[in-house]
């Protein structure tokens, strides 16, 4: 059989390896983080975050309609679309490896193979695509709603399409395969910028064929490539919808056309250029014009699905972030502006004192009838001996200084100095947030636990407590991966310098490259690997390439085909054993929780509510159960993140569903953007108490009094507020909890929480709400918001589920959990779902536990109220069917188990109190054990287990286990003792 039908066979059969692999583990409904979010606006085209992927929302589209109108599988079909697009990336590595085979063998384009080479080819191809298809990073992303498996998938492509082009002679048939390239390379702006960065690593190999090799010659290659970036990356996708913005400011507010006119003018200028150009060229038959032309022209049409963000945000879609209705909102969501800047070649220490402001270009919003100045745009100055080239650490958030501070050993108030600042560079950025992260694909896992480590050969048979052994990401790859990768890259180094260099520069660009460049803070909310799977992917190739090495080796020894056939099956082991590994892990069917607990935070609220939410995890997951599986239409979700803005408030003010347009007294004016209100902060006026809804009156009336000390900003003249309450319509409302009567007050006061001298814009919204729904409304804030609200409102909020209510009914005793316990009993014992909770064959990763362990927290706050009605039977069965739903044979007790066995103890379920205490104690001593002895990096795991041995003792003191509790003490003290000793050698 010829070798070209066998390549292609084999491909296929890698392909659909990887693919049914892919959908065998693949996520049933939206994960957490931005899964939710983007199965969502794919399903009903909406907006997502800034800067948007547009071309991956029109392909989950399609794949939506799969589901047939059922919207619990639509979640299924759009990840399908992942794993697809994964297993088209393991089929396009396959053939890329083969090629570059290919040239390493010297085989000519036209030249029969003999059986011994094509099984060394199709070897090295399998090995290497098979390594990526189980690498974690790849696994990860393949089997889930993100934009990084199409994004892999469109590197893949082009990386094969460019070796497609090297293979032809025919100059206008191998032009073709450029403009494709282009064209593929516009859709994947649609998707994700990753694809970008392999423009250099094309480049050589577009040099590599057209020229013989200089150094002068390479150095310019990679100046044009850099420039062919900079050209899409800064010129095209944020420059032409810039310079369409310049026009239609010149031609809107000075000629007085109407809007669009400038874009328009724009967008026919460039289109009758490119036709121009491309006339031009061919008349005069200048071949490379011709082919720059058109793939520019093909890097446009794909580019061109960014339409479809304006159009829909005009159509003002339920989910609608940003607003970019107009060409001037379009180029801030580009640029994703929200989310501010970091240096990157040149800026300030940490320590830096800022020195001044520099104004910039103003900001324009849409008017009436043209365009008005919102803002200016303005940078800090800093001291300038305080400034540095390549600034590593620059965040002033005190939590990114403490870790500066202890990567590079530097003092409480010692200042960086420039090699301290490139040693964070090394140790963190490189070594922490990227060799970490690349050893876990090649060399294993510790576990899934945040901050964990590779797995090193000290780490191969050593005895881990019980938490670690039986964690299911803790993968052990014996390194047999990365000595594979390690043997291709030398083979290929020794055989093949020029397609060296361009595997070395994907690897390079796609890892290094882009922590360099991603410059990111020192503590992320969640490890960040799949960011750099472009290097994993080139590293892939390497592992490939060790079928040829080895079999060179064996050919002294054997014949040639036996010796391709050893080393294939031999190096089959790499991809083999990180399959086996890493199954379990990546295996995310029959996993729920994430829309449960969506659900569960919406069930936990009363008809047509208000809900306040602070984080993605507990927005993005809601949002999908809302907007496909359409439950609890009727609440508002409201994420505090973007109520900064006056876009967000906004939307507030209208209708969605059945969830009515928000009560302010406010007007959307007194809102607006860089106004008097975005921030405003605490003048002291002598008032102890100012009346809310008179505050908001003043604000809505401009009055000039609260603009005695800034010009440019209303204050807050009083700490305190103070809400008067109609309780006879309260009363009639009946929404005062059962029991509760007596607690209602006739006056609500609450203050800006300790260290907080000013209300944000959200802040002010919140109160505003507050104030003018008059309890008709019901108002509601999760654990988050509560905390990100600048106002304590603890004292008047009520759980009633995994929400707390906000109502004018006073905590009598502010140390003990204020609790509706009739409507909370019957939300999370009937009305909350936990679907496989109590499956131990299903994997939850540590961001479900959390969820897991906020359940059980809602439990034991429950149970303690209950007791204290007296209502003891009650909070018996409540801990049982928590124990009973939530299992620790599926998920580890956490330490809220600490505060159930006090409660077991108060129920009368002595004996399982006991159980769970000697289960989760022996457990923290072993895990801080461990952690102390190795030094571990895992310091918050610590803190924890140290918590359940602290709180563990005083349980079992209190409630006469005082030999348990002794035993739990001892080992505690003698921890505490260590890590002293551990300080002073330090």
């Amino acid at each position: 059989m010829e070798f070209k039908r066998v390549n292609n066979i084999a491909g296929w059969i890698v392909f659909a390896i990887a693919t049914i692999v892919y959908l065998l583990t693949l996520e049933r409904t939206g994960s957490y983080w931005d899964c939710g979010e983007f199965i969502a606006v794919s399903y009903k085209l909406m907006v997502p975050h800034p800067p948007g992927a547009p071309f991956f929302l029109l392909i989950g589209r399609i794949f939506s309609f799969l589901a047939l109108g059922d919207g619990t599988q639509v979640a299924y079909w759009i990840n399908v679309s992942s794993a697809l697009s994964s297993g088209f990336s393991i089929l396009f590595l396959f053939w890329t490896i083969s090629m570059f085979s290919r040239k390493m063998l010297k085989i000519k384009l036209n030249e029969k193979l003999s059986s011994e080479q094509t099984w060394l080819i199709i070897g090295a191809s399998a090995v290497g695509s098979l390594a990526y298809t189980f690498s974690d990073s790849f696994w990860f992303s393949a089997v889930e709603a993100e934009v990084y498996a199409m994004s892999s998938f469109f590197t893949a492509f082009v990386v094969w399409a460019i070796l497609k082009w090297d293979l032809i002679e025919d100059e206008s048939r191998a032009n073709r395969w450029l403009i494709l390239i282009a064209y593929m390379m516009g859709l994947s702006i649609g998707v994700h910028l990753l694809n970008l960065v392999t423009i250099p690593a094309l480049g050589l190999i577009y040099y590599f064929k057209k020229h013989t090799p200089t150094q002068w010659g390479l150095i310019a290659t990679m100046a044009i490539s850099g420039g062919l970036i900079i050209l899409i990356n800064n010129l095209i996708i944020p420059g032409l919808p810039s310079l369409a913005g310049t026009f239609e400011i010149f031609f809107v507010n000075t000629m007085g056309l109407p809007f669009g006119s400038g874009a328009i003018f724009v967008g026919a200028l460039l289109i009758g250029g490119l036709i121009i150009g491309i006339r031009y060229s061919l008349t005069h038959q200048k071949a490379i014009l011709n082919t720059a032309l058109l793939g520019l022209t093909f890097i446009l049409i794909g580019y061109s699905s960014y339409a479809i963000v304006v159009i829909r945000s005009n159509y003002n879609t339920p989910i609608d972030e940003n607003n970019p209705e107009d060409v001037m909102s379009f180029v801030k969501y580009l640029k994703r502006e929200q989310y501010g800047s970091r240096p990157l070649l040149y800026g300030q220490y940490f320590t830096a004192q800022v020195t001044g402001t520099k104004e910039g270009a103003p900001q324009y919003v849409k008017g009436d009838d043209k365009y008005e100045i919102a803002d200016r745009k303005f940078s800090y100055e800093y001291d300038p001996s305080q400034m540095t080239f390549l600034p590593r650490m620059y965040s002033n958030d005190p939590r990114h200084i403490q870790r500066y501070r202890e990567v590079a050993n530097l003092a409480e108030g010692e200042v960086p100095t420039f090699v301290d600042n490139i040693e964070f560079m090394l140790k963190h950025q490189l070594g922490w947030m990227y060799m970490r992260y690349f050893m876990w694909n090649f060399a294993g896992r510790e576990s899934d636990i945040q901050d964990a480590d590779w797995l090193g050969p000290t780490d191969w048979f050593k005895d881990v407590p019980q938490e670690l052994a039986t964690n299911k990401a803790r993968n052990n790859f014996f390194m047999i991966p990365l000595i594979l990768g390690i043997i291709g890259l030398v083979f290929q180094l020794s055989k093949d310098k020029k397609n060296f260099a361009v595997v070395t520069m994907l690897f390079f660009l796609t890892g290094i490259a882009l922590i360099l460049y991603l410059n990111s803070p020192p503590i992320e909310p969640r490890e960040r690997d799949y960011i750099y799977a472009g290097s994993f992917y080139a590293f892939a190739i390497w592992i490939g390439f060790s079928v040829l090495a080895i079999a060179e080796l064996l050919k002294k020894y054997t014949g040639g085909k036996l010796a391709a056939m050893i080393a294939t099956i031999l190096c089959l082991t790499g991809p083999a054993i990180m399959a086996q590994q890493g199954w379990d892990d990546h295996d995310r069917d029959d996993r729920y929780f994430s829309v449960d607990s969506a659900k569960n935070f919406l069930a936990s609220t009363a008809p047509n509510a208000i809900l306040y939410t602070g984080g993605d995890n507990d927005t993005f997951p809601l949002w999908y159960a809302q907007e496909v599986e359409g439950f609890r239409t009727d609440v508002r979700v409201v994420v505090l993140s973007y109520y900064n803005t006056d876009w967000y408030i906004g939307q507030t003010m209208r209708q969605v569903y059945e969830s009515e347009p928000f009560p302010y007294t406010l007007t959307f004016e007194n809102y607006k953007q860089n106004g008097l209100n975005d921030y405003l902060p605490y003048d002291d006026m002598g008032l102890k108490v100012i009346d809310l809804k008179q505050f908001l009156k003043l604000l809505k009336d401009n009055d000039k009094r609260l603009r005695t000390k800034y010009r440019s900003a209303n204050v807050v003249p009083s700490r305190t507020f103070s809400l008067n309450i109609d309780r006879d319509k309260v009363r009639k409302l009946g929404i005062v909890p059962e029991g509760m009567d007596s607690l209602l007050v006739d006056k609500m006061v609450f203050s800006l929480k300790r260290g907080k001298n000013a209300l944000e814009k959200k802040d002010l919204a919140i109160l505003d709400v507050i104030a003018s729904a008059d309890w008709e409304r019901p108002i509601y804030l999760n654990n988050t918001s509560i905390q990100q609200f600048n106002i304590d409102i603890s004292q008047y909020a009520i759980q009633e589920g995994n929400a707390y209510r906000i109502l004018p009914v006073k905590n009598p005793n502010p140390d003990v959990d204020f609790v509706d316990t009739k409507t909370m009993y019957d939300n999370l014992m009937n009305n909350f779902y936990y679907r496989e909770l109590d499956n131990p064959d299903v994997y939850y990763n540590q961001d479900y536990r959390n969820f897991v362990l906020n359940h059980r927290t809602s439990f034991n706050t429950l149970a303690a109220a209950l007791i204290n009605e007296g209502k003891t039977e009650k909070a018996r069965k409540a801990l049982l069917f928590s124990l009973k739903t939530m299992p620790d044979e599926a998920i580890p007790y956490d330490y809220t188990a600490t505060r159930t066995i006090a409660l077991l103890f108060e129920v009368g379920e002595k004996d399982k109190a006991v159980e769970i205490a000697e289960t989760i104690g022996d457990r923290a001593v072993e895990m801080v054990e461990y952690l102390i002895a190795e030094n571990s990096e895992l310091g918050m795991e610590l803190q924890r287990n140290l918590l359940v041995l602290a709180e563990l003792q005083r349980t079992l003191n209190r409630t006469g286990q005082g030999e348990l509790a002794q035993k739990y003490e001892e080992a505690y003290n003698k921890a505490l003792g260590n890590l002293q000793l551990d300080r002073r050698r330090m």
